[in-house]
């Protein structure tokens, strides 16, 4: 027992007041299974990869289901090890055996799984939605899918809803595929229907187009923590009780708009927006931009095109991973670059300057420009690892992996369970390299036509050259001063005044 109490000692207050509460309520005669925990020092997790639940980001391991369980950790005051499982499958296959803590897989507590496993909801509700390709007839109701086939991943949510229907269609599972590869064949026209969950369509909606949602089945349920039925309620009750005080401080609501508050705004962003933010942030740093785009040999247009893409020229931005500034750099970037404080604005832009001139480095130099840079640029949002995957994907198929055409139909099949399993670095949300090289360039391009120093928006073969044949004295008027119809020229849709920022 004293072991024990030492641990409880060590813990945080809130975490001591949870645990003794549990002593009380278990006795001593046996561990309960909170004291397991505490007396082996590992909250031990299995989880399947997903970016709802738990990925491998820029800056190490995330998902809204790990912070979650990392904070638990933290709370309890142990170490948090996870083993992240093939499929929802083996997840519930090691939660029967009693071998781990937690499940985290993405699933509510449905009948069936309330069944066999304790439930605890998390604070993220979905609902399962029917969507569909849309060259397809769109339905209004699973009566109008009579003859059709609906797909769906084995072992989730949608199971229980569609076995209750009484509609004549047909309904077949793939154990080999996760949401991302599901909604990949409804986009090619593989799959004409399927359904999949709310959230994890919020997620991954931006990367399939062709994809359109055409109706709810049932009703939201909150999604769950799992854990094995022959656990006490020790580690549950404990559990509960720390989310309900995330739930009271607001840490709760915080994690989930990190996660799926801004998803309309991950990948693109207004050409308005844009503009007024040329005009009225640009300004204050177009001449960092310039100096340290110079220093490193990078067009500024470009340096400022990616810190627009990072943060939209705000030094303060923080992302859900912990990632900083203007430039957005991880923790390990700014440590190994020597950049001492990520929230100063010129260390940033120095910082990123510098880092992408390292990262566009590594790019082979046989690769011609302006695919030289478009790789740089993936590299220096996904991974140099994930892009390597990536190129060399495409060139077992038959396509040049120095081509990033080519190489760019691959980066999102690193989100797909059935090829990221195939590569050395595992599993990535492949398509955000791509959207942000597309969007960086066409920052790029607008910055180029405006400022009218330049040849056209390209990079130069062989090197990242500042292109300004007249760069502007820093301490000359700023730019939006010097040319004050900026919008002139402009396609239409550019020159238009946002209504809101």
């Amino acid at each position: 027992m004293s072991r024990i109490l030492s641990a409880f000692a060590a813990a945080p207050t809130q975490a001591a007041l949870i645990i003794s509460a549990a002593l009380v309520v278990a006795g001593c005669s046996r561990p309960s299974t909170l004291q397991e925990v505490l007396a082996e020092d590992v909250l031990h997790v299995i989880t399947r990869e997903a970016p709802s639940i738990y990925y491998e980001g820029r800056d190490g391991a995330t998902g809204y289901d790990y912070e979650l369980a990392k904070l638990f950790a933290k709370e309890l005051g142990v170490e948090l090890r996870v083993r992240v499982a093939e499929d929802n499958t083996e997840v519930l296959s090691v939660l029967s055996r009693n071998y781990a803590h937690i499940g985290l897989a993405g699933l509510s507590g449905q009948p069936g799984i309330a069944d066999q496993y304790k439930v605890l909801p998390t604070g993220i509700a979905a609902q399962s939605v029917v969507v569909y390709n849309r060259d397809a007839p769109r339905p209004d109701s699973l009566d109008d899918l009579t003859g059709q086939t609906l797909h769906l991943v084995a072992e989730s949510n949608h199971e229980h809803l569609l076995r209750g229907e009484e509609s004549e269609f047909d309904w077949q599972m793939h154990p080999g595929l996760d949401p991302a590869g599901i909604l990949a064949r409804v986009e090619s026209g593989e799959f004409a229907y399927a359904v999949v969950s709310s959230n994890e369509l919020e997620l991954n909606h931006v990367f399939f187009p062709q994809v359109k949602k055409a109706f709810y089945v049932g009703e939201p349920e909150e999604l769950a923590w799992l854990f094995p039925a022959d656990q006490d309620d020790t580690l549950v009750n404990a559990a509960q009780q720390f989310l309900e005080k995330l739930q009271a401080d607001g840490t709760l609501a915080q994690l989930a708009e990190r996660f799926y508050g801004h998803l309309d705004q991950l990948n693109y962003v207004g050409a308005r927006t844009f503009m007024h933010h040329v005009e009225n942030r640009l300004p204050k740093y177009e001449s960092l931009f310039q100096d340290y785009a110079a220093e490193f040999g990078i067009d500024w247009r470009l340096l400022a095109a990616i810190g627009y893409q990072e943060s939209h020229w705000r030094p303060n931005a923080v992302s859900p991973t912990g990632v900083r500034g203007l430039m957005m750099l991880t923790r390990n970037t700014a440590s190994y670059i020597g950049i001492n404080n990520r929230l100063d604005a010129e260390e940033s832009i120095h910082g990123g300057a510098k880092y992408f001139r390292m990262v566009h480095k590594k790019i082979p130099e046989r690769i011609p420009e302006p695919d030289r840079t478009w790789f740089a640029l993936a590299s220096y949002n996904v991974g140099f690892g994930h892009l390597e995957d990536a190129r060399r994907l495409a060139e077992s198929a038959g396509k040049s992996p120095d081509r990033w055409m080519d190489v760019k139909e691959f980066l999102p099949l690193l989100a797909q369970k059935e090829w990221y399993t195939k590569t050395r670095f595992g599993y990535a949300r492949g398509h955000e390299p791509v959207l942000y090289v597309q969007n960086i360039r066409r920052y790029y391009d607008v910055l180029a036509r405006i400022t009218r120093h330049a040849e056209p928006a390209a990079i130069q073969p062989g090197e990242l050259v500042n292109l300004d044949s007249n760069p502007r004295n820093p301490s000359a008027a700023p730019e939006a001063e010097a040319h004050p119809d900026l919008r002139a020229g402009l396609p239409p849709e550019l020159g238009m005044i946002p209504p809101t920022l």
